[in-house]
């Protein structure tokens, strides 16, 4: 643990082993980093499962299957900390960033009187 190969965010093929104590100190290894684009699980185990849905924290995680080749325009793909901004490129919110958000609210009633009176703006 605290490996440089465990602090940094390789692309390619490279395969790190690192031992854990158990999966309390696997999970803790996992999110000990400042990066979180992709993670695994590999588990019969449904507890461990559904728990590293809850504190495993990366953008895409994978569960029982292979932790490569997102397929573009179905999985939408995104990381957490430094692997992105948590908005998942395809995502229903992925439009959001590129958009300026506007609120405007009107009274109907008091628009529809002024414009009767003739003082709408």
């Amino acid at each position: 643990p605290g490996a440089t190969i465990e602090q940094e965010e390789i692309f390619g093929p490279v395969l790190s082993v690192i031992k854990a104590k158990d999966y309390d100190d696997a999970l803790r290894i996992a999110n000990d980093t400042q990066f979180g684009l992709t993670g695994a699980v590999y588990s019969t185990d449904e507890v461990k499962i559904e728990r590293a849905r809850r504190e495993f924290h990366v953008g895409n995680l994978y569960l029982n299957r292979k932790c490569t080749g997102a397929m573009v325009g179905v999985h939408p793909f995104g990381g957490f900390n430094m692997s992105g901004t948590d908005s998942k490129a395809g995502g229903r919110d992925y439009l959001l960033l590129f958009m300026q958000a506007k609120v405007s609210s009107a009274r109907v009633g008091a628009t529809r009187k002024r414009a009767e009176a003739g003082t709408a703006i």
